[in-house]
């Protein structure tokens, strides 16, 4: 039997358990308490705003394989959808 609780910290740090009435009265049980604190994480709605020439600065200076085959894939196409990208990627597959 696996119960679990997500519970606020009290100023005390102080919780009490209840165990089920299923269990009987005498016996004896193994309790595993196992905590795991919640960290409070970023807010990222927050969007990242580039001009061009600093994402044109990012890709130049971040010489890697991936955003090298992106940026030779899609140079030529413009401004496209992405069916058209879907299908632009497909063509070397199907002929």
């Amino acid at each position: 039997m696996t119960i679990t609780r997500t519970v606020e910290v009290p100023a005390d740090h102080k919780i009490s358990l209840e165990l089920p009435r299923s269990i009987p009265v005498g016996s004896k049980a193994q309790i595993e308490l196992k905590v795991i604190p919640f960290e409070k994480k970023e807010d990222r709605s927050e969007k990242l705003h580039l001009t061009k020439a600093e994402l044109d600065e990012i890709l130049v200076t971040a010489k890697t394989p991936i955003s090298d085959s992106l940026t030779g894939i899609l140079a030529h196409l413009g401004n496209i959808t992405i069916e058209q990208i879907r299908e632009e990627r497909l063509t070397r597959y199907i002929k």
